[in-house]
């Protein structure tokens, strides 16, 4: 399908919103433009990605009649307004996770959002390596049986360090928590969508294991360390690095995740099981384009990502034959390609199979779940 008639501006232009502009291009999709903290720091970034135009706010961006979709890659804080200025400007949105910081937030964010009619996404990429469809075609068929209990973990490494620093966690601009609303919403989401079950309720452990952070008084990028030379200012911290978490699904099953961004080595590790009545699946972002099947009475199997060996769901995300591998920045272009089919259709699916905005709500109310179970040590309801 050729996008080259819908044209997308991008708001935040560090890490993640420069994948969100080369996924874009790889697509076909036009990149007509940038927003970023500062024009001056935004203009850097756009001259070092190829692009000409630096808008100085959302709101300019969003008044842009040529503009078709607004993809928010900011930090945390600012989704929730961002979001509101482009659906009130006819845009459709594709906004980086949290949706918000609050539920009542999110919820409001849904609730205008399906007023519009505008196509709304929240980018859980991590949903989009092939082989996660398949895992929830397998468990939707009935092939693994009753989903009795779902594992896993996600682990990084980036913060490990007393001086690594960003600003995910300053929680003026993050929110208060951090590891689990960073990556452990990913997680959360993906295992959401694989299984069919909602978490109803949560008894979670949340670890500071770096208590006090040393960092230089300028912004530093996603992943990059402090300078050897710089002046560092010492920082106490109260945002989670690392979270404990059991979980209670509907339907009766139950879970156990791990979440951390100070585990040495990890570098972006995320990984699930998923054991049912009759087999097992488990899946690991390190090995991607591997699927183990796991059986009781005969062997074990291991399903390659190829489209010829892939069910349909799975084999419709695969861009490349078996042995070619895909990574991360192909999920940024698996996803967009079915957000912007519904771009182009004028109207959202029936039933995306890319996260939307209702799905951005449930991770914040289970993410709020775990934060009130930290505080209070006990077993919290979700509250939907």
């Amino acid at each position: 399908m050729a996008y080259g008639d819908v044209k997308a501006g991008v708001v935040g232009i560090g890490f993640i919103g420069v994948a969100h502009v080369e996924a874009l291009r790889r697509l076909g999709v036009e990149v007509g433009g940038v927003v970023g903290s500062t024009p001056a720091r935004a203009r850097a970034k756009a001259e070092a990605v190829g692009l000409s135009t630096v808008y100085e706010s959302v709101e300019a961006m969003a008044a842009d009649p040529s503009i078709d979709v607004i993809h928010i890659a900011s930090p945390n804080q600012a989704h929730a307004d961002q979001v509101r200025v482009c659906l009130a400007a006819g845009k459709h949105v594709v906004c980086e996770k949290p949706l918000a910081l609050s539920p009542k937030d999110t919820a409001d964010l849904v609730a205008t959002a399906a007023e519009t009619g505008l196509i709304n996404a929240v980018c859980f990429n991590i949903r989009f390596y092939p082989l996660n469809h398949q895992a929830m075609a397998m468990v939707a068929a009935g092939v693994i049986g009753e989903v009795r209990l779902i594992t896993g973990s996600y682990h990084q490494d980036w913060l490990l360090r007393d001086t690594d620093w960003n600003w995910r966690l300053q929680p003026e601009d993050a929110g208060e928590l951090r590891a689990v609303a960073d990556i452990g919403s990913h997680w959360l989401d993906l295992t959401r969508f694989i299984s069919g079950k909602r978490v109803e309720s949560v008894m979670a452990d949340l670890h500071t294991v770096v208590p006090v952070r040393r960092h230089p008084s300028g912004p530093v990028e996603t992943f990059a360390a402090a300078g050897e030379d710089e002046d560092l200012i010492d920082e106490v911290m109260t945002s989670d690095d690392a979270a404990g978490i059991l979980l209670r699904y509907e339907g009766g099953g139950r879970g156990a995740v791990t979440i951390s961004q100070v585990s040495a080595g990890r570098r972006n590790s995320v990984g699930y099981e998923i054991a049912g009545s009759d087999s097992a699946l488990s899946w690991s972002s390190e090995r991607p384009d591997d699927l183990w099947i796991g059986h009781r009475g005969r062997p074990n199997e291991i399903l390659h990502r190829d489209p010829a060996l892939a069910g349909p769901e799975a084999a419709a995300l695969i861009a490349y034959p078996g042995g070619h591998v895909e990574g991360f920045p192909d999920t940024f272009r698996a996803l967009f390609s079915r957000v912007y089919r519904d771009v182009m259709a004028g109207k959202p699916a029936q039933a995306p199979v890319y996260p939307t905005f209702a799905d951005g709500h449930d991770a914040v109310v289970v993410t709020d779940a775990v934060s009130r179970s930290n505080i209070e040590q006990r077993w919290v309801t979700v509250q939907r």
